[in-house]
C-alpha cells in the first residue's frame, strides 16, 4: 500500500462521516415534511365541513334578508295607505270641525254680549266670598 492508497482510504472515510452528518439533517428535515404534510391533511379535512356550513348559513341569512325585504316594501306599502287616510280624514273632517269651533266661539261671544260686563273689582270678589 503506497501513500496515495492510504490518503485515498483517509479520503474516503472523511466522505462517509461528511455524508453521514449531512444524511441526519436530512432524515429530520424529512420528518418535518411529513409531519407538515399530515397537518395540512388534517387542516382541509377540518376546514372542508366548516366551509359548507358556512355556506349553508350564508344561503339561510340570504333567505331571510329576503324575507325581511319583503317584509319592509310592506311596512312600507302600510305606511303610504296610512298616511293617505290621515290626508283624507284631515281633509273631510278637519274643514268641517275648525268651521264648527269658529261658529261656537262666535255663539259664546254672542251669548256673553247679552249678559253684560262681568264686575272684576275687589269688592265684587269680596261680596263672592261672602256669600
Amino acid at each position: 500500500m503506497s501513500g496515495g492508497d492510504i490518503a485515498g482510504l483517509i479520503a474516503a472515510g472523511v466522505f462517509a462521516v461528511l455524508v453521514a452528518f449531512l444524511a441526519l439533517p436530512l432524515i429530520k428535515l424529512g420528518g418535518v415534511f411529513d409531519e407538515t404534510r399530515a397537518a395540512i391533511k388534517e387542516l382541509s379535512d377540518n376546514v372542508t365541513p366548516i366551509l359548507e356550513e358556512s355556506t349553508v348559513t350564508i344561503q339561510e341569512a340570504n333567505k331571510q334578508i329576503a324575507r325581511v325585504d319583503t317584509i319592509t316594501k310592506n311596512v312600507a306599502e302600510v305606511t303610504g295607505n296610512v298616511t293617505s287616510l290621515v290626508a283624507l280624514f284631515a281633509a273631510s273632517v278637519g274643514g268641517p270641525l275648525i268651521k264648527i269651533a269658529g261658529f261656537s266661539a262666535a255663539v259664546r261671544a254672542g251669548i256673553l254680549s247679552f249678559r253684560g260686563p262681568k264686575d272684576t273689582s275687589a269688592s265684587a270678589a269680596r261680596r263672592r266670598r261672602s256669600k
